[in-house]
C-alpha cells in the first residue's frame, strides 16, 4: 500500500472517500517531525511536587479528584468547569480533605485562562469526549502535561495534531485508559512478557455495555444515543484495545497495518425508538452504526485484533481480553476473574482445556503482576472500577515524581484513538480495508517495548 506523504492533503481530498482509495489505504503520515524530537522513551525530570489542575468536574473528573487527593505530591491548584456549582463542590471537597483550596475558573473559555496563568504541571482533562483535542492543544501550548480521557481523538485530524503539537513542546500527553491498569489485564501483560503462552498470533477484546435504559432513559436524544446515529464504525475502542497494544508492543516492536469494519443492522435500538411516543425525537429514528460493530485489525506482524462494540443487545458487561500464543491462551472473565491454560513442551496437549479454579488462583497468585503486588489491595481499598482507576493514577504520578517515561505516551494515545475515524471509513466503504497511519513515523520499529513495572512505595508513602 502507497503511503501519501502530506496527510492533511489526503484529508482534504478524501473527505468521504471513493472505494478504490479505501482498498489503497492512503493512510499518509508526515515523513518528518514537527520540532522536538521523538517522544518514544521520552521523561522529565523528577517533579516531587505536581500540581494539577482539574478541567471537567462532572462524574469522571470529580471522582477522579476524589483519588489524586490521597496521592502524597500532587497539589490541585484549579478547579475548572463550566458550571460553578460543580466546581463549588470539588473546592468542598478539597477542604474536607484538608487540602488547600484551588483556584477556580469557571466558563466555556476558562480553560484558557488556566493555562495562561501557569497555575498547573498538568492538565487533568475530563471534559465531553468531543471537545478533549482543542483543550489539549490549547494546555501543551502552554507547555502543561496532560492527561486525558478516552478517547482523545475523534478524527485522524485531531490524532495528527495532538502528536504534532506534543513533539513541538516537548511535554507528556497520556490518554487516561484505566483498563490498562485492571488486575486481569496486568496479569495477562505479565504473562506475556514471561513467555508462558509462547508467541501471541491474536488478541480479543470488546466494550460490551447492556445501554439501552441508559440512552432510552429519557425524552431527548442524548450524547451517548448521537454517536450512535450519526457514527458507522466504533467510537469507543480504547478500554479493549490499550491493554492489548500493551501485549502486543504495537508501538514499540509491531505496528497495525490495517482494518477491516462491520455493522450489523439496529433492531435493538430502533426497536427501543419505536417504542417512544408518536411525534418525539425518536419518531422514525434511524441508526447509522448499527446494534453491534465487529473490526479486524492485522499488525505488521501477522498478529491479528478482533474487537467488538456492542451497547444495544441484552448481554452482561465483558471486555472479552483474550490472548492467544503459540502455547496457551488466558482470558479474563469479567466479575468472576479468568480462565488459563498453557503447555509446558511443545504439542504436549497440555493447553486442551482450561485449568481448574484452584490451578488457576495459584498461577494468578505467582504472576501477578509487580504494580498490583505493591499496591493491589490499597488501590481497591480506594476503588474506581475495582481499583485500576487509583492504579493509573498512582503509576503516573510516580512517574512523574521519579522522572520516569509514562506507561504510553502520544503516539499510544493517537493510535488508539484513531481506531473510530479508520472504522468509520471503512464500514462506508463497505467493509474495504483502510490502511492505518505509522503516528511514530517508523520509531516503532527500535522504541523500547512496554515496561513490566510496579512501584517503590517507600518513595511515595501514602497514608
Amino acid at each position: 500500500m502507497k503511503n501519501l506523504q502530506n496527510r492533511r492533503e489526503f484529508l482534504k481530498g478524501s473527505a468521504w472517500m471513493g472505494a478504490a482509495a479505501v482498498v489503497a489505504g492512503c493512510m499518509g503520515e508526515r515523513l518528518k517531525l514537527t520540532g522536538g524530537g521523538s517522544m518514544a522513551g521520552f521523561a522529565v525530570k523528577p517533579m516531587p511536587r505536581i500540581r494539577v489542575a482539574m478541567v471537567g468536574l462532572g462524574g469522571r473528573g470529580y471522582w477522579a479528584l476524589r483519588r489524586l487527593v490521597l496521592i502524597p505530591g500532587l497539589e490541585i491548584t484549579a478547579l475548572c468547569d463550566l458550571d460553578a456549582e460543580k466546581v463549588a463542590k470539588s473546592q468542598k471537597l478539597l477542604s474536607e480533605k484538608g487540602k488547600p483550596g484551588a483556584g477556580e475558573y469557571v466558563g466555556a473559555e476558562a480553560y484558557r485562562r488556566l493555562a495562561d496563568e501557569g497555575v498547573a504541571d498538568v492538565f487533568y482533562n475530563s471534559t465531553p469526549r468531543d471537545i478533549h483535542t482543542p483543550l489539549n492543544v490549547y494546555a501543551m501550548n502552554r507547555a502543561m502535561h496532560v492527561l486525558t480521557e478516552v478517547p482523545s481523538g475523534r478524527t485522524l485530524e485531531e490524532c495528527w495534531e495532538t502528536v504534532e503539537t506534543c513533539e513541538r513542546n516537548r511535554v507528556h500527553c497520556m490518554m487516561l485508559e484505566n483498563c490498562c491498569y485492571g488486575e486481569m489485564e496486568m496479569l495477562a501483560l505479565n504473562i506475556v512478557r514471561l513467555g508462558l503462552l509462547g508467541e501471541i498470533v491474536q488478541c480479543d477484546g470488546g466494550y460490551i455495555h447492556d445501554q439501552r435504559k441508559m440512552q432510552f432513559s429519557g425524552d431527548k436524544i442524548g450524547w451517548r444515543l448521537k454517536d450512535t446515529i450519526e457514527k458507522y464504525g466504533n467510537f469507543y475502542p480504547t478500554h479493549a484495545l490499550g491493554p492489548i497494544c500493551k501485549c502486543l508492543n504495537i508501538n514499540r516492536g509491531d505496528a497495525f497495518d490495517y482494518l477491516v469494519s462491520m455493522n450489523s443492522a439496529s433492531p435493538s435500538f430502533e426497536g427501543l425508538a419505536r417504542r417512544k411516543p408518536k411525534g418525539s425525537e425518536f419518531e422514525n429514528l434511524k441508526f447509522n452504526r448499527g446494534d453491534v460493530n465487529f473490526t479486524l485489525i492485522r499488525t505488521k506482524k501477522g498478529r491479528l485484533i478482533s474487537l467488538q462494540h456492542n451497547v444495544a443487545t441484552a448481554r452482561p458487561y465483558d471486555r472479552i481480553n483474550q490472548i492467544v500464543g503459540t502455547k496457551g491462551l488466558m482470558r479474563g472473565i469479567e466479575g468472576s476473574g479468568y480462565s488459563i491454560c498453557f503447555e509446558k513442551e511443545l504439542c504436549d496437549g497440555g493447553a486442551k482445556s482450561y485449568f481448574d479454579r484452584e490451578k488457576a488462583e495459584a498461577l494468578r497468585r505467582e504472576y501477578r503482576h509487580p504494580l498490583w503486588k505493591t499496591a493491589g489491595e490499597l488501590a481497591k481499598k480506594v476503588g474506581g472500577h475495582g481499583g485500576m482507576d487509583f492504579m493509573m493514577d498512582v503509576r503516573w504520578a510516580y512517574c512523574l515524581q521519579n522522572g520516569l517515561p509514562l506507561d504510553t505516551d502520544v503516539y499510544d494515545l493517537a493510535t488508539w484513538s484513531s481506531i473510530v475515524e479508520l472504522t468509520d471509513r471503512s464500514v462506508r466503504s463497505g467493509s474495504r480495508p483502510v490502511e492505518c497511519p505509522d503516528f511514530t513515523r517508523g520509531a516503532w520499529k527500535t522504541a523500547e517495548p512496554f515496561a513490566v513495572d510496579g512501584i517503590d512505595l517507600s518513595k511515595m508513602p501514602i497514608s
